[in-house]
């Protein structure tokens, strides 16, 4: 099994600690991917910056595979973090060399060695993910706690597996935009709910799963390791359910600790 992360990086800046740790959406995917057994690689840019190098470096140390990682001559991509009472609150960002970033035909190509593609909102990829799924590889995509936004609009289409994170629980409101988005292309519609677990629609049915209680340290990456352990899941041809409990579990582990991985 493996999983091709493709998108957008950053390093997060946790400024009232002086402390800096790697992530980002398909970053974290990948990690999170490879500690639970399976193989991933990570598609992106970083900067000429130490950032960048902390970052290839950090990736390379979990065992994810780097080389489509391209070193664009400018700053790495920086958000800045707090923490309240373990809940992430995000600052400024700068998008860094990610503004210039854009895959060629030989990223695609290496991209469709893998089993599965999975991108997400900021990731920049979403006009190339017809070209993908056109070569018969799965694709996952995480549109954040944004499924309007225009980059999510665009993959919907073009994604077998469409994430997204809200905060308003299981309502009619909720079960409404997750067919919504079903009609529009994707095998599966995933929305995660922070503690009250996560829920699906395959377009017959709405499949809830709670959450693996854990100490909260930091929210940091607990979606993407829902995520990552819900993908490696399908690739092994689990049910749905077993699916959202090994997400759920994976999250669990990521939520014990300070930062993303």
């Amino acid at each position: 099994m493996r999983l091709a992360a493709v998108g957008d990086n950053c390093m997060d800046v946790y400024d009232a600690i002086g402390e800096v740790y790697p992530g980002g959406n398909p970053v974290n995917v990948a990690v999170y991917f490879v500690r639970l057994g399976g193989v991933a690689s990570y598609t992106g840019a970083v900067g000429t910056d130490s950032y960048g190098k902390l970052m290839v470096d950090a990736l390379a140390s979990k065992g994810v595979d780097t080389s489509h990682v391209h070193f664009l001559e400018g700053n790495t991509a920086v958000t800045h973090v707090e923490l309240v009472n373990g809940e992430r609150v995000f600052g400024d960002y700068d998008e860094g060399v990610l503004a210039d970033f854009k895959l060629s035909e030989e990223d695609i190509s290496f991209l469709c060695s893998h089993d599965m593609v999975v991108s997400g909102l900021w990731g920049k990829v979403e006009k190339d993910l017809r070209k993908i799924r056109a070569r018969g590889i799965k694709v996952a995509f995480d549109a954040a706690t944004r499924p309007d936004d225009p980059a999510a609009v665009t993959a919907i289409p073009d994604v077998n597996y469409l994430f997204f994170a809200s905060d308003e629980g299981d309502t009619q409101t909720l079960r409404d935009k997750m067919r919504e988005i079903y009609e529009k292309g994707p095998e599966l519609v995933i929305a995660t709910l922070g503690e009250q677990g996560s829920i699906v629609y395959n377009g017959s049915e709405y499949i809830k799963y709670g959450i693996v209680p854990c100490d909260v340290v930091d929210t940091m990456g607990a979606g993407d390791s829902y995520i990552a352990g819900f993908l490696k899941g399908l690739l092994e041809g689990k049910e749905i359910i077993e699916c959202m409990k090994l997400g759920a579990y994976n999250a669990s582990i990521t939520l014990g600790y300070r930062g993303a991985w």
